[in-house]
């Protein structure tokens, strides 16, 4: 059995947590996030300055399973909100680039056209050199499923590897018709 859901939740000075019925409210410097939490599901201040503790009301199978879930995306949320979350792409290929035009990205990704992504709110977007992007945000979630859409733009190819990855993924390179034959 996990235990996540028993560990408190450690609020620095930088952040406020501000407990609703049916959501958790969490602000910070770089923006803010709400939480809801479920019926069966509360939040209550710790023992300790600072701390916040999450409890289950029972210990049905549902109770049990959102328990850690609830007290991981509080966290996520504390974390986010005080330093933001962070995915890096590259795109590899020759004559693959990406660039920021205005706060969209355009990429050249061997299409005969150029694949434009447009901005989604509360997501930055950057590009280091021409082949680097970097997706910026307070929700952990939201940067993962933003980073993951950009790379299904050109998803890497078995044999030479050219696509949009994340920065140090491994990829398994097939071998080609020549080394199996061989």
């Amino acid at each position: 059995m996990s235990k996540v859901g028993q560990k408190a939740l450690i609020v620095p000075k930088t952040v406020t947590l501000t407990i609703h019925e049916t959501m958790v409210e969490v602000k910070g410097g770089n923006g803010s996030l709400t939480i809801p939490v479920p019926h069966g599901i509360s939040v209550v201040k710790g023992e300790k300055e600072g701390e916040m503790n999450v409890l289950r009301g029972n210990d049905t199978k549902n109770s049990k399973s959102l328990h850690g879930t609830i007290r991981t995306l509080i966290d996520n949320a504390i974390i986010g909100v005080e330093k933001p979350w962070e995915k890096r792409l590259e795109v590899v290929g020759t004559g693959f680039n990406v660039k920021l035009q205005g706060s969209d990205l355009v990429f050249k990704i061997g299409y005969s056209h150029p694949v434009v992504f447009k901005k989604v709110e509360g997501i930055t977007l950057k590009v280091d050199g021409n082949t680097k992007v970097i997706v910026n945000g307070v929700d952990k979630q939201l940067v993962g499923e933003i980073a993951q859409k950009i790379k299904k733009l050109r998803k890497p190819d078995a044999y030479k590897g050219k696509g949009i990855k994340y920065e140090g993924e491994k990829l398994r390179i097939k071998p080609g018709k020549k080394a199996k034959a061989a």
